[in-house]
């Protein structure tokens, strides 16, 4: 049965290269983009696979990267998927086909069915989820990479900024799903574990429904100080417009998918967002790079930046070091491990920061946050939460470009 294996995958092997014949003739190595480019997670996704094509851009037109003695370009291939499972592993299977060496995918519910198919032999591909699902950390892949901070930051830091503006009634509206399962549960131990109390959960599926009376409805009937929601960013501001137009006056805490600076466009403003607590601007977290990435960014796309943009950007720009580190554009394995030697990725020429990557693929980078009172943004704040001891956060402290201040969280 190994000898068969064994040529069965051989045979697979030179089918994938043929079909890929074209892509390697021009010295191009394919990066497979799979997630929701139509449909209410549409602008969602759109941000995601814009940060990717920014970054090849920038790689092509500085002549690519070399590896296996030759020089190398990038081409991006995209695909919408509509956050359907099933489509989504269709999807990569067609990439796959076109000679994809990895693949972007920006929802943990997909991606989690491309898990399950990455490390098969003769299809390997390293699977690069923007995800903050904790649950990602305890999978065990070694094509994995998450290049997002985990929710569990977010989870607590929102309990305790909500606990010290005096709310204690909390009810849940947050998106269906793994994602938004696991931030209920992890927000609603952080916060009964403060004294505070749920007083109505009440998920519902952003990424397909466009009216939440119903679910806000059962929630407001609680009388909560605060409300937990959120999924995709146009979703979210749709919830926010019609909890506002039901009479709620009280707080919103917006789960890390959804953020602040696209809702504010959306809603024409803040008006509609006081005393809102979530993931900051990208502007509000200074780079040295930031002006100029912005100024190119919306340029380029006619649309305000966001940190779905900047990290997809950002692990473009770390895969092809990773493979350039590794020297090799065939052996996922390798490339894969070589990721560190990538790192870190700093604010004087990246928009994000990366500083290092744990054995779960998850990149350590800084979790940002920000309210909105008196209808203006508080200045964001950063924080780090990988570090064990004071002397390990003082060295990313000092590694760091930013010009915000740095704070610890410890999450344990």
């Amino acid at each position: 049965m190994t000898q068969l294996r064994k040529l069965l995958c051989g045979f697979a092997a030179a089918v994938l290269i043929l079909a890929a014949s074209f892509a390697h003739a021009a010295n191009e190595i394919v990066i497979g983009f799979t997630g929701p480019l139509s449909g209410p997670a549409a602008e969602y996704g759109q941000d995601c696979v814009n940060g990717v094509d920014m970054a090849i851009k920038e790689i092509n037109a500085s002549g690519g990267i070399v590896a296996d003695g030759q020089k190398f370009l990038f081409r991006l291939e995209k695909m919408d998927d509509q956050v359907n499972p099933t489509q989504t592993v269709a999807n990569a299977r067609e990439l796959l086909d076109k000679g994809a060496l990895a693949i972007f995918n920006p929802v943990f519910g997909t991606a989690a069915s491309l898990l399950s198919i990455n490390e098969e032999e003769c299809s390997e591909f390293i699977l690069l989820a923007y995800t903050s699902s904790a649950k990602a950390d305890t999978i065990k892949n070694n094509l994995f990479v998450v290049p997002a901070p985990p929710l569990t930051v977010y989870a607590k830091l929102f309990a305790d900024w909500a606990w010290e503006r005096g709310w204690r009634k909390a009810a849940m509206v947050v998106t269906l799903g793994s994602y938004g399962e696991e931030w209920r549960q992890i927000f609603r131990s952080n916060w009964e574990k403060l004294g505070g109390r749920i007083t109505a959960d009440k998920p519902a599926n952003y990424y397909t429904r466009t009216d939440f009376m119903a679910p806000l409805k059962a929630a407001l009937e609680t009388n909560p100080d605060v409300m937990l929601i959120g999924g995709p960013s146009a979703t979210t501001a749709l919830v926010i417009e019609q909890a506002r137009t039901m009479g709620y006056k009280g707080g919103f805490l917006l789960v890390d998918q959804a953020k602040m600076d696209s809702i504010a466009q959306m809603l024409d403003g803040t008006r509609l967002m006081e005393n809102v607590i979530g993931t900051a601007s990208v502007n509000s977290i200074p780079m040295p790079i930031s002006a100029a990435f912005d100024k190119k960014y919306r340029e380029s796309y006619r649309r305000i930046n966001t940190w779905e943009a900047v990290m997809h950007y950002v692990s473009m720009h770390a895969l092809a070091k990773a493979i350039a580190a590794a020297g090799t554009q065939d052996d996922v394995y390798a490339v894969r491990a070589a990721f560190g030697k990538a790192m870190p990725l700093l604010g004087d020429r990246y928009p994000g920061e990366v500083f290092s990557i744990a054995p779960s693929g998850r990149m350590h980078c800084q979790s940002i946050a920000q309210t909105i009172s008196g209808g203006k943004f508080s200045p964001g704040n950063a924080y780090i939460w990988w570090t064990n001891t004071p002397e390990e956060f003082e060295s990313v402290k000092k590694l760091s470009k930013t010009t915000a201040p740095l704070k610890f969280i410890k999450l344990k």
